[in-house]
């Protein structure tokens, strides 16, 4: 069975943002040895999965156009980010992330994409490739962008401004 069988039930869903909600932003983050979790982040996304909802990454990454650094850089990132939570019983279901920015110099990532937050295209995606239960989703962010990819994609969003995002998120876990 496949993720797009209609057969599957259907789970809620916390879009998480990156930069700002699971870890300070410093802006262009891409080493592993310069993120600093936010307090209580781990934990969060540990919440989301004990309660049976899938728990996702949007993020834009407009770096990649500026040619600060390369997608790679933000798999492997990810891919630590990963390493870390199931360290503690956490994982995310997925990471998305968009290299695009219009004003990048990097030819092939210059340009206006439907995935760049605020439009709701890496939101969209998941939906398309996850069972998630719309209604009682929503997104986690720290920016109005973050909000407005959110309502574009029919889905409640809460703006995170700390300072710890466990505190934050079981609330919005427990009313859902």
């Amino acid at each position: 069975m496949n993720a797009l069988s209609p057969d599957r039930a259907k789970r809620p869903a916390v879009f998480f943002d990156r930069d700002g909600v699971l870890n300070h932003d410093i802006g262009y983050l891409f080493e592993t040895h310069r993120l600093v979790w936010i307090d209580g982040a781990r934990e969060a996304v540990k919440a989301v999965n004990d309660m049976g909802y899938f728990a996702f990454v949007v993020t834009n990454q407009s770096g990649i156009a500026r040619g600060l650094y390369k997608e790679v850089h933000v798999e492997l990132l990810h891919n630590w980010m990963a390493a870390e939570l199931a360290g503690i019983g956490a994982h995310i279901d997925a990471f998305e992330y968009c290299p695009f920015h219009p004003d990048g110099i990097v030819e092939r990532y210059r340009q206006i994409s439907p995935r760049r937050k605020p439009a709701p295209g890496m939101i969209n995606d998941l939906l398309q490739r996850f069972p998630v239960d719309v209604e009682r989703s929503f997104l986690v962010g720290d920016q109005p962008t973050d909000l407005e990819a959110a309502r574009a994609a029919g889905l409640k969003g809460h703006l995170f401004a700390g300072p710890n995002l466990e505190r934050f998120v079981r609330p919005l876990l427990q009313a859902g």
